[in-house]
């Protein structure tokens, strides 16, 4: 077994408005969203808290990821996000284990960061993203 400093590096909340969805965040935690980014079909807001982020995601495109989890689930928990200090060690060490990866290889995530999903049948229900 491989041994990792992972880290919770943001949790993904799927919002159908950042502009509400901010305002919490905003006028009472007294937290600065950054600028938004687009990635995987939604617009992203990150605040920190931290080492960790929250990302708020709202769809921009109807078939896009956060689209379909909102219009399936509604609004809420879309993904965990792990720090890993090598990505494409612990994907070997999925594959090794026989954890259904939804990315087999790294990509680009927001931010530009190196990210890939691990799907949620394999840990639980939880989708979870791995990052550097």
């Amino acid at each position: 077994m491989l041994e990792f400093d992972a880290q919770v590096a943001h949790i993904g909340i799927a919002v159908p408005s950042l502009t509400d969805a901010v305002a919490f965040y905003r006028d009472v935690l007294r937290l600065e969203p950054s600028p938004p980014v687009t990635a995987d079909g939604a617009s992203i807001v990150s605040l920190h808290l931290g080492d960790t982020e929250v990302e708020l995601m709202e769809p921009v495109t109807p078939d896009g990821p956060v689209a379909k989890f909102i219009h399936k689930r509604g609004p809420g928990i879309h993904h965990i996000c792990f720090r890993v200090p090598d990505l494409d060690r612990a994907l070997d060490e999925c594959r090794r284990l026989n954890y259904r990866l939804i990315d087999e290889t790294p990509r680009p995530g927001a931010g530009g960061r190196r990210v890939a999903f691990v799907h949620p049948k394999s840990t639980g229900g939880i989708l979870l993203e791995l990052t550097e």
